[in-house]
């Protein structure tokens, strides 16, 4: 069963907004057997929107559409949708009662405008609107099935976990997708493949992986499709066995979650801690790690030490080290996580201090060369990186190589 996704605004063409629909969109509709066979955005204009309708239904068997359902004379898409299925539009009661009480709940007076969001193309089906006071429309024609939703996400989002996915799943006969996400690290897509070859080649029809390469992460994602869960799931647990055997020690987890998150289960499962000491990166480790919720019970804190005097008052690097042997040596990130332990008394830690660039490499130490440490009270591990010039880039490798260390450190302990 395939689907497309039309999006329509001129907002998200010149990149004045993120379109963020279609990809919720897509996850909702995937875990239900829908695969999604394209995504379109399209301007606030009739014909690019017959078009795209159009096209759409020599694809697709499901065609969603948000945006273009407001009061203003810019949004079209309802007149457009009419003009497509060469209808009139009708008053509909129940969307009119709808916006009434939207309206006396927030003792405003209904506007002409927004009585006229209450009318519709005659053949749809209305899809209630609770949080807004557009209503979705459903069609069900020639065999495709179209429907229209508002581009205000919230809305869209409580129409199609409320209405618009239990009507598909009643009135489709829906197949069985299922996922399974190997998390690797470490290893670059083009070896991976090369390791696990046979074992892609041995997979049946109707069993697929994808490779999703992410800044020293690579996600193998396998697909499995079937009319029924009965069998599938066993012949994808056996070929994700296959291939985590196969790859080893660069597999950090087998669903479908951040690098840092692998670690704060870890963590909070055997009730460890963990600080920081950060030089080049500049925090963003700590960023990582406390977007996700109930990251507390397994962070402390730390520190970003960027000058030579804050790695010697903070976390007690010696002046000496530093003079030595510079700000970006294993001498000093050594004395920097083990500084961190000791001051921010944690049962882990991770230190880094690199040359993220553009500038300021040197000959011996150029720009992404990166020296990371992990330790506990019993180890220490140290590491030099070299990555490239650019200093985004720089940053986001580094943490993903000291979560990759640390990981392993946490296994082998």
């Amino acid at each position: 069963m395939l689907a497309e996704i039309i999006t329509i605004g001129d907002e998200i063409l010149i990149g004045q907004i993120v379109d963020t629909n279609s990809a919720w969109m897509a996850r909702k509709l995937n875990a239900e057997g829908i695969r999604v066979k394209q995504v379109s955005s399209v301007s606030d204009n009739r014909e690019h929107i017959l078009k795209a309708l159009a096209e759409a239904a020599g694809r697709a068997d499901i065609i969603l559409i948000t945006g273009g359902l407001g009061p203003t004379k810019d949004d079209i898409t309802k007149l457009t949708l009419a003009d497509y299925f060469n209808v009139g539009l009708v008053l509909n009661n129940d969307a009119l009662k709808n916006v009434e009480n939207i309206f006396k709940k927030y003792n405003r007076p209904l506007l002409e405008v927004n009585h006229k969001q209450a009318e519709v193309p005659e053949n749809c089906e209305i899809i209630q609107n609770n949080n807004g006071t557009a209503p979705g429309m459903w069609f069900n024609v020639d065999g495709k099935i179209y429907v229209s939703m508002p581009g205000v996400p919230f809305e869209m989002m409580y129409m199609m976990e409320d209405t618009v996915i239990p009507k598909l799943k009643t009135t489709l006969k829906l197949p069985v997708i299922l996922h399974k996400t190997i998390l690797t690290v470490g290893e670059g897509e083009s070896f991976l493949a090369e390791k696990i070859a046979d074992i892609e080649n041995d997979l049946p029809e109707n069993i697929k992986l994808a490779y999703l390469p992410k800044m020293g992460q690579v996600r193998l994602r396998l697909s499995a499709y079937g009319d029924s869960e009965t069998g599938l799931r066993e012949k994808l647990e056996q070929f994700t066995a296959r291939i985590v055997e196969r790859v080893g020690h660069n597999v950090v987890a087998q669903e479908d979650i951040p690098l840092e998150k692998v670690i704060l289960n870890f963590m909070a499962g055997k009730g460890l801690t963990l600080s920081v000491a950060e030089s080049c990166t500049g925090g963003y480790v700590s960023h990582l790690i406390t977007q996700h919720e109930g990251s507390s019970q397994v962070f402390f804190g730390g520190a970003v030490t960027y000058s030579y005097d804050l790695k010697e008052s903070v976390l007690g690097v010696k002046n000496e080290t530093l003079y030595q042997f510079g700000a970006v040596s294993q001498e000093t990130v050594t004395e920097m996580v083990e500084g961190a332990l000791r001051q921010f008394k944690s049962d882990y830690a991770v230190a880094i201090t690199g040359i993220a660039g553009p500038g300021g490499g040197t000959e011996d130490k150029p720009v992404g060369t990166v020296w990371i440490a992990v330790a506990n009270a019993n180890k220490t591990v140290a590491k030099k990186f070299t990555f490239g010039n650019k200093r985004i880039q720089n940053i986001e490798r580094s943490a993903v190589a000291a979560f990759f260390m640390l990981i392993t450190l946490l296994k082998e302990s």
